[in-house]
């Protein structure tokens, strides 16, 4: 398959020297696949996980816990790296979302409530069931706070895992896979900001409210000058962090309010580019003109998308995954978590609750008249989909650490994610693999 986006040679990329040939063009094409990001984070949990059970085992701890300090006229920062990984990195990566979740309701399968409703019927059977399988194992108990954890799915590692089936996956099981994990993030983010949020600060809420404001009226008087953007965004960020709102949840608002529509349609564009090609004598600011033109002919949350995302998947979550991945894995430990009810209820909400959640959903509104389930999506492939939408990670890893100040409790909740997450992704490409292709329109197409 030929490169949509060929290396030119006057980049290093694409120039002759060794460097670029042994090392920069195999890193480039590796983070062309679809599944590099869910490698990076298998192999970071990898890491964490040998980490902490070697002997240098407190040294991951300590590092960690190192805090990074700072003040700035009356304010003070002071957080572990831990916690700047949590609430800093891991905000970008919900910017990221916050993103994504804009374009899918502007241009996107969300923005058509035929196309939409499917996906957001098992996106929320997947969210309601696997929170009841949980407190039903921990009601009452200790761990009753994690319910939110197996809610999530994880779409790097699941089309990760769908890719390693080829043909067998249409365009139309990604597509739907894809759908449901959005709606399963604005679900997770609703969970995070309503559920998991601390005490509240109302000074820094109102700062919050104003800086938001303030980016709005910007927006209004049409002033797209990035680095303006870039510092009332952190501003907002640190007032939503010293709100008590977790502050990821400034990164999703961000991405929601960035526009999605260009400001300039694309015959415009082609139009300034055709009178760029009829010039005589072409000078500089006339390139300039003209890019611009090209430019914003492409949405700006589009073309942050397009920045952003690489770095969220092949460095922030990464990082997260070798900061909140690192558990004990010693024969106490396992023994204890083998009859944990968190552990049990994590691993059993996310194989057992995400499968019949979703499918059970799909299956009573398409009953009910209120969606139709395409021939690509019945039986078995909807059952398999299902499965693999159990490999929960990234966000309930994330959602565990929210929960559980109890260091041994979330512990048990890792441990049950590890395990629900690999039955699920063993099962769910077992399952798969005994289907027969049934290829759609699209991908006719």
């Amino acid at each position: 398959m030929a490169d949509k986006n060929p290396l030119s040679d006057l980049t290093f990329l694409g120039g002759p020297s060794r460097l670029a040939r042994y090392i920069g063009r195999p890193i480039h094409h590796f983070a062309a696949i679809e599944a590099a990001g869910g490698v990076l984070m298998l192999i970071a949990t990898v890491a964490a996980l040998v980490w902490v059970n070697s002997p240098w085992q407190d040294s991951y701890y300590d590092f960690w816990h190192t805090h990074v300090s700072f003040s700035v006229a009356d304010y003070h920062f002071d957080q572990s790296l831990e916690h700047i990984v949590q609430d800093g990195l891991m905000a970008v990566f919900f910017f990221v979302v916050g993103l994504e979740i804009k374009r899918e309701m502007v241009t996107g399968q969300l923005r058509d409530p035929r196309f939409a409703a499917l996906p957001a019927v098992a996106a929320l059977g997947g969210m309601v069931v696997p929170a009841l399988v949980y407190f039903a194992f921990n009601a009452g108990g200790p761990g009753q706070d994690g319910w939110g954890i197996p809610m999530a799915t994880d779409i790097a590692f699941a089309i990760g895992v769908l890719s390693l089936l080829g043909n067998r996956i249409s365009r139309q099981m990604k597509v739907f896979l894809l759908t449901l994990a959005i709606v399963d993030d604005i679900g997770a983010i609703l969970v995070i900001a309503i559920f998991y949020t601390s005490d509240l600060s109302g000074n820094w809420l109102l700062t919050a409210a104003i800086l938001l404001g303030a980016i709005l009226v910007l927006r209004q008087l049409h002033v797209w000058y990035l680095p303006v953007y870039i510092a009332i965004g952190v501003a907002f960020w640190l007032a939503v962090l010293e709100s008590g709102v977790h502050a990821t949840i400034a990164g999703v608002i961000l991405g929601l309010i960035t526009p999605a529509k260009p400001l300039q349609s694309e015959e415009e564009a082609r139009r300034w580019a055709n009178w760029l090609q009829m010039q005589d004598v072409v000078h500089l600011d006339d390139v300039r003109r003209v890019g611009f033109h090209i430019r914003e002919s492409q949405p700006v949350s589009l073309r942050i998308e397009e920045l952003l995302h690489p770095i969220a998947g092949y460095i922030i979550i990464p990082v997260f995954a070798l900061s909140a991945a690192g558990v004990e894995l010693s024969g106490d430990v396992l023994s204890d978590a083998v009859t944990s009810p968190v552990t049990v209820g994590v691993a059993i909400g996310l194989v057992v609750g995400k499968t019949v959640g979703i499918s059970l959903f799909s299956w009573i509104a398409h009953r009910l008249g209120w969606v139709n389930i395409p021939q690509s999506l019945a039986g078995l492939h909807m059952v398999g989909l299902a499965m693999v939408a159990g490999i929960g990670f990234t966000v309930s890893l994330f959602i565990s650490r929210l929960a559980f100040d109890d260091p041994s409790i979330a512990d048990e909740s890792k441990i049950g994610i590890l395990v629900g997450s690999l039955i699920a992704a063993v099962v769910g490409v077992a399952i798969l693999s005994r289907t027969e292709p049934r290829p759609t329109h699209a991908d006719k197409a």
